[in-house]
């Protein structure tokens, strides 16, 4: 704005101060900090007799997205707290109304709190909300704890409920976005009655202010529009309607103010006035010309009048200064107003219908631009915070970048991220979603008990335990064991182990592994009913009281739902500690609760750094952070509409190796949250990257790089992906610290996911139908001694093949090689291979698994899962079953070298594995799917060979 005054100052200036003398106090349309700080402000209140001043997201982005004049502080407020790009831009605009406040506050007390204010928006998200709008302008005008603050708040259908609300708490309120008279009315009326309910409770009424922004030129601009499209087109009444050209807005104001001087005139008002009220002033808003063939000071020399405001643009301001004309225009031409009015709707130019659009378009308008300001905000916080951030790059085809940029202007439009985080089901299928969205607030509300996780790792090393053993399955057991893998033991704590199978030689070898005397046992499980923990934790209990000669529960802790089986059998066996979950968040997304937490904090984890580490992710997908800065919401519409649009429904995880367990946890929350109703995606994890030949056309690529130390066979094959055309999202670590972040990044992105997929992601239907099939079979096993008969539909060697009828008769009854050889015959493009191995989980069996998939992806060129059983149940068993009938899989089942009894039950940890390799089984047969059981006798690693030697020959 130029504030250099010409050497006629005085006369110029008097025009603008002028306007007071006609009862008009000038506005200004305008904020920024060095302006103010530089007393530029001040300069125009004390030469131009400025009365006030407004402000909008739109001359906030301005103020804020350019320029260095926040850098300092916001680098200031980022060492101090982790903040969301909306609660970093509240902080630096409540500083600037603030100072803003202390430059007018000698106005407003010179006109005795008429004038002298500075507004500050409510958010532009909250326009169509009625008790939002109210919460958000009680909470600002206590923040901002100013006398001479005005809230605006927008005067839709929703706002002007909230406006009567505040009012009536002594809050001075701007209404905003006012085109219409009917809206104006409906605005002094709740401004009224506000005023009535106060004033009928005994309370203060002189000190609320209040304006009613009506805007103008915007009408004209419209209106002209209209106009001149039908004279152009020859209209009948083509004269007449070029007579009202550049008329329709100034009359509409007129009106207006006729409308408040009969309301000021009646004795309703009169009452209030004698109790010190002060009136609603009209303020003439949109006052900057748009049309150049009309004068640049238009609208504000035709609405000078008593008791109002025109809040000015700058170079509007600067134009009437230099050539203002001051008359008391608004009382003039009244019946010529009206007859403007007649004959537009005469003329059927719609002025009802052309403000309720300008009220659409200026809520949309003011959200844009809040879009725009946060996104700036947001751009310069990453920048800042750099190394502290995770970082996402997506290589994406063109078609795919395309429908991925439409999908997240969609988001952005519809404002799905704010309703995401508003707990609104709509976002997905309109059913109990919300139910399961306590992980959103999960990472923040631990911190602020971080106090009790930091006081359990010291009581657990001071009391000398060399081991920690967590008992659980899926969502309870696949973080803890991230942490474990990625963080190592750290020096003074105990090691932390993680059992989730019930092979029973991979629960000999874990009871090998620790020492039983000096070992911490965490059993987890949020329902507390699941078989696994619960038969782990009666053979460990067993075992640790045998041990240490004594009722071993001081070296038993657990954690559970609250109200939980689990949380009774802790109480009776005299756990040591029970730690609570959140009910309302399912176990895939439980790894920043307790359930990882807990473990983290055992093993001797920082887990308050850990935390604040997720915080940043947690920020960084906020309400308030647009769709092009929101890389989690980014990598959701990525997953979600490759799947939908393109086919490339396989999402391939490549994790640096120092965090590669990251794929496991990955697998589960991915394939659970996603797989069911016939859709979803597919997670292949730790399958080495080969050459773009062997891929089809239905992957997407999942990079998570750990920038410390990156792997660089892994580079250069990503490096030759892109270059392929595949598309590879690549997630940077700085470092392993970022591993908290990734957990929340992929929790929203896969919120996001199921949005677009149209599934509820937050239920698992299919698990559940395998752990019937399970529970069927050990009850028989319970009631008879064995389980039910089965026979095998072929036999050769070592090997015997099951399966239901169909796939039976698809397979044939040859040798091994030809029934493999027909089974993987089935595989089509698009397909992928499940390897499903109930076997023990080491290092042989995990290498042989990896050359079993890799030969078979090589040679059928389709993706490949290789999951051991019952582990892979509770993680990836749901896509499989509930998912896309793609896959085809071969289950792998063997004798036990040695069985371990379950005590208390008749039925022994090998009896339960082979029961749930069967119900799952059972389950993936009943669903249609493509499957082949082949059980081996005899010693494992000799039958493991001969069945490799048996694929290669099949394919």
């Amino acid at each position: 704005m130029d504030v250099d005054q010409k050497p006629d100052v005085g006369k110029v200036a008097n025009v603008l101060r002028g306007l007071e003398k006609h009862g008009q106090s000038p506005w200004l349309d305008f904020i920024q900090r060095s302006f103010t700080a530089d007393g530029s402000l001040k300069k125009l209140v004390d030469e131009d007799g400025l009365k006030g001043v407004t402000s909008n997201p739109a001359i906030f982005e301005k103020a804020m997205g350019y320029g260095t004049d926040y850098d300092d502080q916001i680098k200031s407020l980022l060492k101090e707290h982790i903040l969301s790009p909306g609660e970093l831009y509240e902080k630096l605009a409540i500083d600037d109304i603030r100072a803003t406040a202390k430059v007018m506050h000698p106005v407003f007390v010179e006109t005795k709190g008429l004038d002298g204010y500075v507004s500050l928006e409510v958010s532009p998200y909250l326009a169509f909300d009625t008790k939002g709008t109210t919460e958000e302008a009680r909470r600002l005008w206590k923040e901002v704890g100013r006398e001479n603050l005005m809230i605006k708040i927008p005067g839709t259908k929703e706002g002007v409920p909230a406006f009567q609300e505040v009012t009536s708490e002594g809050i001075s309120v701007n209404v905003t976005l006012l085109f219409s008279l009917d809206a104006y009315k409906d605005v002094l009326e709740a401004y009224i009655k506000g005023l009535e309910i106060r004033h009928a409770k005994g309370e203060d009424i002189s000190k609320i202010a209040s304006v009613a922004s009506f805007f103008v030129s915007r009408i004209d601009g419209k209106i002209d529009a209209e106009i001149d499209r039908r004279v152009k087109a020859g209209d009948k009444d083509a004269e007449a309607l070029k007579a009202l050209r550049g008329k329709v807005a100034i009359a509409n104001a007129k009106v207006a103010y006729q409308h408040y001087l009969d309301v000021k005139k009646s004795a309703r008002w009169q009452k209030l006035a004698a109790a010190g009220a002060n009136p609603q002033r009209l303020l003439w808003a949109s006052t900057g010309t748009k049309d150049k063939a009309y004068s640049d000071v238009l609208y504000v020399d035709e609405l000078i009048g008593p008791e109002t405001v025109n809040t000015i643009p700058p170079a509007t301001f600067d134009a009437f200064r230099d050539h203002g004309k001051l008359r008391e225009s608004l009382t003039e031409g009244v019946k010529e107003a009206k007859h403007v009015i007649a004959e537009q709707k005469r003329l059927g130019l719609d002025l009802d219908g052309v403000t309720k659009t300008l009220v659409k378009e200026g809520c949309a308008s003011f959200c844009d631009a809040f879009d725009k300001l946060l996104g700036a905000v947001a751009k310069k916080q990453q920048a800042i915070l750099g190394d502290r951030l995770l970082e996402q790059k997506a290589n994406l085809p063109g078609e795919l970048q395309a429908a991925v940029k439409a999908a997240l202007e969609d988001w952005r439009k519809e404002g799905k991220v704010r309703k995401l985080w508003a707990r609104d089901a709509s976002v997905w299928t309109g059913g109990d979603e919300p139910k399961w969205l306590k992980w959103l607030d999960i990472v923040g509300e631990r911190l602020s008990h971080v106090s009790e996780l930091e006081a359990f790792a010291q009581e657990v090393k001071a009391k000398g335990f060399s081991d920690v053993l967590l008992l659980g399955m899926g969502g309870s057991s696949l973080g803890p064991e991230v942490l474990a893998e990625t963080f190592g033991k750290r020096e003074g704590f105990p090691k932390l182990h993680v059992l989730d199978s019930t092979d029973p030689q991979q629960v000999r070898t874990y009871e090998r592994a620790v020492d039983l005397k000096k070992t911490l046992f965490i059993v987890s499980s949020k329902s507390g009913g699941t078989l696994e923990p619960n038969i782990l934790k009666a053979y460990f209990f067993a075992a640790a009281e045998k041990a240490l000669g004594k009722a071993p529960g001081a070296h038993f802790v657990a954690v559970t739902d609250p109200g939980s089986h689990m949380e009774d059998v802790a109480k009776k066996d005299g756990f040591w500690k029970i730690f609570y979950g959140e009910k309302q968040i399912g176990g895939r997304f439980s790894v920043l609760s307790n359930f990882g937490l807990v473990p983290a904090a055992a093993a001797g984890y920082d887990v308050k750094d850990f935390l604040r580490s997720a915080l940043y992710s947690v920020k960084n997908s906020s309400a308030s952070t647009p769709p092009d800065e929101n890389t989690a919401l980014q990598l959701g519409a990525i997953l979600g509409v490759a799947a939908t649009k393109f086919k490339r429904d396989k999402v391939t995880i490549i994790a640096s190796p120092a965090i590669y367990d990251l794929g496991a946890w990955l697998e589960q929350l991915i394939a659970e949250s996603t797989g069911k109703r016939g859709t979803g995606l597919v997670p292949i994890d730790d399958e080495t990257l080969g050459a773009p030949s062997v891929y089809g056309n239905d992957r997407v690529f999942a990079y998570v790089r750990l920038t410390e130390k990156p792997c660089p066979t892994q580079e250069k094959a990503i490096a030759t992906l892109i270059e392929s055309g595949q598309p590879v999202v690549t997630i940077d670590l700085k470092n392993k610290r970022e591993v908290a972040q990734t957990f929340f990044h992929w929790e929203f992105a896969t919120a996001v996911a199921g949005s677009i997929l149209g599934i509820d992601p937050f239920d698992q239907p299919d698990v559940e139908f395998s752990k019937v099939e399970t529970k069927k079979l050990t009850t028989a096993f319970n009631e008879t001694g064995k389980l039910p008969a089965e026979t095998p539909f072929a036999k050769a060697g070592n090997f015997s093949f099951y399966a239901d009828a169909a796939n039976a008769k698809a397979l044939g009854t040859g040798d091994a090689v030809s029934i493999l050889k027909a089974h993987f015959g089935r595989v089509k493009a698009g397909d992928y291979v499940g390897i499903l191995a109930y076997i023990e989980r080491d290092l042989e069996t995990r290498e042989w698994i990896q050359s079993v998939r890799l030969a078979l992806r090589d040679a059928l060129k389709v993706a490949t899962a290789a999951e051991f059983g019952p582990r892979f149940l509770h993680s990836t068993g749901q896509a499989y079953k509930g998912g896309p009938n793609s896959g085809v899989f071969l289950q792998v089942t063997a004798d036990d070298a040695e069985d371990v009894a379950v005590p208390g039950e008749k039925y022994t940890f090998g009896i339960v594995k082979a029961a749930q390799a069967r119900g799952d089984f059972d389950v993936l047969s009943e669903r249609g799917r493509r499957a082949l059981r082949v059980h081996i006798s005899g010693p494992l690693d000799a039958g493991l060979r001969e069945l490799t030697q048996a694929i290669d020959k099949a394919i």
